[in-house]
């Protein structure tokens, strides 16, 4: 696989901001955002959720054309048999064994990559693109896709207080109404820990891995987007759609994610971090201590102000 469409793989713990910037990097020029491949079989064709365009999944041309170009068309035989396979190869237990690169059910992370790979290159041929964006997030994903195609990883870092008053949130889907998933700060300072120090492991095992701090491309979104651009390899002189206080958005194909996706039109960038009392901010900060500093965040937790 190592013709594969060049791929762009948006990493880091949820509520990090991914969203926002692979809606941003799928606004440079040859890049098409794809939104949370992981989830295209259950939520996609499965559930026929809402793609980012407004239309229901099996009824979004886009779509309908790429699992046309890919697998003759989108078969619910699939929907079922690809998650197991995920299941069993692509977990987040399984990363000491992935960054060891230990031999462990290779012909199954094998079929299991190859179906990302048809996905990719059916995507990037009929959105004609050079790029195509997926924003997963999940290291252990990252991992698989490494160890047999090329990739390349932003990781998305955001202070983990803030990540932690995101995720404690109620918050509704808008595709049905549910109530989304809530983590207690304990929780989600674990998993920010083990997402981001997978990622750093990967970035020393060879893979290109790009780090973006939340705060900075809230802060100064057009110099941010441009430095990674260059890092990517992409158009830097394509950002006409980007200024320091808003993003022009169009309509992206986005299978999954954040409801920032279905966001078209211009868009306010600025920080929106939720309050978290104060026991939980030391209990988070206690817990994410050395990677929180080498991150570059204080021991106080500042909810921000935009400039």
């Amino acid at each position: 696989m190592a013709d594969t469409q060049p791929v762009i793989f948006v990493g880091g713990l949820g509520r990090s901001g991914s969203t926002l910037l692979e809606r941003l990097l799928g606004e440079v020029p040859g890049v098409a955002p794809l939104g949370e491949v992981v989830h295209l079989w259950d939520r996609g064709v499965r559930a026929d959720e809402p793609c980012g365009c407004g239309q229901r999944f099996s009824q979004c041309p886009f779509w309908t054309k790429v699992g046309t170009r890919a697998f003759g068309q989108w078969r619910q035989s699939q929907a079922g048999w690809l998650p197991g396979l995920r299941a069993r190869v692509d977990r987040t237990r399984r990363l000491p064994v992935l960054a060891l690169g230990l031999a462990s059910r290779e012909a199954e992370l094998a079929e299991y990559v190859r179906s990302y790979y048809r996905i990719y290159t059916a995507a990037a041929e009929i959105a004609d693109a050079r790029v195509v964006v997926d924003s997963s997030k999940h290291a252990s994903l990252a991992y698989c896709l490494a160890a047999i195609m090329e990739l390349r990883v932003v990781q998305v870092v955001r202070d983990p207080r803030a990540v932690a008053a995101s995720w404690r949130r109620r918050v509704r889907r808008p595709e049905d109404g549910r109530p989304m998933t809530r983590w207690t700060p304990a929780r989600t300072a674990v998993h920010w820990l083990a997402q981001n120090l997978a990622f750093e492991v990967l970035r020393r095992k060879g893979v290109q891995v790009v780090r973006v701090r939340h705060e900075d491309l809230v802060r100064d979104p057009r110099a941010t987007l441009a430095r990674l651009a260059a890092r990517l390899g992409l158009p830097d002189d394509g950002l006409a759609f980007l200024d320091d206080r808003e993003a022009l958005l169009g309509v992206a194909h986005t299978v999954s994610g954040n409801p920032m996706r279905f966001s078209v039109g211009p868009v306010e960038i600025r920080n929106r971090p939720a309050p978290l009392p104060r026991p939980q901010r030391w209990l988070v900060t206690a817990l994410t201590l050395p990677l929180l500093l080498f991150y570059g965040y204080g021991l106080a937790y500042r909810r921000g102000v935009r400039r």
